[in-house]
């Protein structure tokens, strides 16, 4: 993986299966209207932002959390879960990754509530009988926001989507990391992240071979785009029922596709420990590195063998 002064996960890019419409009597929260599609690129490079989209009376609304995650992001989404019942409630996922410490953390509140996820972009449509919001297919869950996705007890990744993956690096050296020197105290940190994030992949369900296709794609290279036979080896899907995520209304139109977005940046942030973790530091150590994503670029990994289903 990739060494950084917050080291970083490259996105693993999402999904992008059938749009669910929901008619909405008024109550969304913050999400545009269906011009929406070309802001979410931009969205993307900002710290993540979490907004509730409510619907009713025959269907249940869900969380969409996008953009970068970042040390502020487990506090955020506290913030934003006080007050609501939030047990069992859909994520819907467009981000280009952030922090490996607190997309570990985020990653497990998630679980803690039950959550399921998917990827997707919320968008708000006016139609004669009112609003309405749907989930279009046509998103990115890169690096980090892989392992988010990973975070839910039902997981769902539709035919339209990229999940993409990459190493960790040390952010700061990235531009010309083969050029770039590392001390004995940026491979600990390395080393570290490494340990918890595969500690956290292990303890969400995932396999083995989603850290092993991540990290065997450097920084000088472009991310690796999971096929489907990777979702299922990786155990990033464990449903090909979308409504097993997110149960679309009764009579529901059909929304299109949005039309595929260009990778986003991602900045480079410090992160924090995550939550429950003790790691023992050296003696004479202040340093608060950690891993952190990376600038995604799009390459490929070496593919796994797909074993066959028993």
């Amino acid at each position: 993986m990739r060494l950084v002064t917050s080291l970083r996960l490259r996105g693993l890019a999402l999904l992008g299966a059938a749009a669910f419409c929901i008619t909405l009597p008024g109550s969304v929260t913050t999400l545009g209207n269906s011009a929406r599609a070309g802001a979410s690129l931009e969205e993307r490079k900002t710290p993540m932002r979490f907004s509730w989209v409510a619907c009713e009376p025959n269907c249940r609304g869900w969380v969409s959390a996008v953009g970068i995650i970042t040390a502020d992001s487990p506090r955020d989404f506290d913030e934003f879960a006080r007050g609501r019942q939030l047990g069992g409630a859909t994520v819907v996922l467009d981000s280009s990754g952030g922090s490996v410490n607190d997309a570990i953390a985020l990653g497990r509140r998630f679980r803690g509530l039950g959550a399921l996820t998917t990827v997707g972009t919320t968008v708000i449509n006016q139609t004669s009988q009112g609003q309405r919001a749907s989930v279009r297919p046509e998103a990115y869950c890169e690096s980090m926001c892989v392992f988010l996705l990973l975070s839910g007890k039902a997981r769902y990744v539709p035919e339209a989507a990229h999940v993409r993956v990459h190493q960790i690096w040390m952010g700061d050296r990235a531009d010309d990391a083969r050029a770039a020197s590392y001390s004995a105290q940026d491979m600990m940190i390395v080393e570290r992240d490494i340990g918890r994030l595969a500690k956290y992949t292990f303890d969400m369900g995932g396999a083995g071979d989603l850290l092993s296709l991540a990290l065997s794609v450097p920084p000088w290279e472009e991310l690796h785009e999971l096929s489907r036979d990777e979702l299922r080896l990786t155990n990033l899907v464990t449903t090909e029922q979308v409504a097993d995520v997110l149960p679309p209304q009764d009579n529901a139109a059909t929304v299109p596709v949005a039309e595929a977005k260009t990778k986003a940046n991602q900045d480079r942030v410090a992160t924090s420990a995550p939550d429950g973790e003790t790691t023992a530091q050296p003696a004479k150590s202040t340093s608060t590195k950690t891993a952190e994503a990376l600038v995604p670029t799009g390459g490929t990994a070496t593919p796994l063998p797909v074993q066959p289903a028993q």
